[in-house]
């Protein structure tokens, strides 16, 4: 009896050591990051900690599936940069520049939330912050 106590005991201390190190060591990306084009025109300042609290990873970071449709990025997979498909060999002008990905999804997300987060910038000037 003490003895499968004490194996469930280090199983469980394994397990618990194992959790504990997977979220320490999880790469949640950089909290703060300055975006920007190729041409380096008007970088947005994007605070990525305070939208990793509001939001899950696959409501922005995606793939794509077989049939080119966007699918969410799947658990574990590395976030590639976006320009690695938003570039002048996407079909879809609305999507073919980061620029263009980013001001359709960023720009509709923060008009939704505006009520929810009335903090979040609905202007330009509140995220391409002049210095």
């Amino acid at each position: 009896m003490t003895k499968k106590l004490v194996m469930c005991a280090a199983a469980l201390a394994f397990v618990f050591s194992m959790a504990i190190a997977g979220s320490c060591l999880a790469d949640n990306g950089p909290a703060e990051m300055t975006l920007q084009t190729a041409d380096a025109k008007k970088p947005a300042h994007f605070p990525h900690a305070e939208h990793q609290k509001n939001f899950k990873c696959t409501e922005c970071h995606h793939t794509k599936d077989a049939a080119g449709k966007q699918i969410p990025l799947p658990e574990g997979a590395e976030v590639q940069k976006c320009e690695t498909c938003h570039n002048s060999e996407m079909a879809n002008p609305k999507l073919n520049s980061f620029k263009n990905a980013a001001h359709g999804l960023c720009k509709e997300c923060h008009k939704k939330m505006a009520a929810e987060h009335p903090k979040a910038p609905t202007k330009c000037n509140g995220c391409h912050i002049k210095k």
